[in-house]
């Protein structure tokens, strides 16, 4: 068996907490006098909080002072703690936890690295946590995806080389990070949107566990 570490990315592969993004950020174009949109909400994906209240504002057309967006990112993410705060396992999704058991069984490294500030509580209250040997997120990280940072950060922790590690992602950002970090990257969504996923599966119901003993090299 060769020596590999997987790495998730939260938002949108293990749960989804995208709904809750959307609506704390809706709330506020709507406090400052504009519509937010589903579709306009794609751009946010894999992005970190500062840079989608520097889109949200753009659409908008509105100007901040410093004080202001400190303010508004402050409102936002109380908001969305609000909405998080209720989550539980029901919010897993679905064959998830099949795949981590599995992982976890075959003493596979296991390691988060999301742009998320919030992932450890998240994990926590979907009981998640304990599954995973390295949590790299918005804490630990200064460059955003498509910057390899976060990943590359998540091998050292495993202490794997980054091109043995597999990578799930959700997001054309997260997808353009696992390539640039040499990893082998696996979309979790619309393949005609992460074309350049190595792989790629609408959810990981159409994932086997035949394919994860491939990737660990037990095949």
């Amino acid at each position: 068996m060769k020596e590999v570490g997987f790495i998730f990315d939260l938002d949108g592969v293990i749960v989804d907490t995208a709904k809750y993004h959307f609506l704390a950020w809706k709330k506020l174009a709507n406090v400052l006098g504009f519509e937010f949109t589903l579709e306009q909400n794609e751009m946010f994906k894999g992005v970190s909080r500062k840079r989608c209240l520097e889109i949200l504002l753009d659409i908008g057309k509105v100007t901040a002072t410093k004080e202001q967006f400190d303010t508004w990112m402050h409102d936002k993410n109380v908001d969305y703690l609000a909405y998080i705060e209720k989550m539980d396992a029901s919010e897993i999704l679905p064959e998830v936890p099949k795949v981590l058991k599995f992982l976890k069984e075959n003493k596979i490294p296991i390691a988060l690295g999301s742009a998320s500030k919030n992932a450890r509580p998240i994990l926590e209250k979907v009981g998640l946590l304990t599954y995973f040997d390295a949590i790299l997120d918005g804490n630990n990280v200064t460059k955003a995806k498509p910057d390899p940072e976060v990943f590359l950060l998540a091998a050292k922790e495993l202490n794997i080389a980054p091109e043995n590690c597999i990578v799930f992602e959700d997001a054309v950002a997260g997808i353009a990070a696992a390539n640039n970090a040499k990893m082998t990257s696996i979309g979790i969504g619309d393949a005609s949107i992460l074309v350049e996923a190595k792989h790629n599966f609408n959810d990981f119901t159409e994932m086997s566990l035949d394919f994860i003993k491939e990737l660990i090299g037990k095949k």
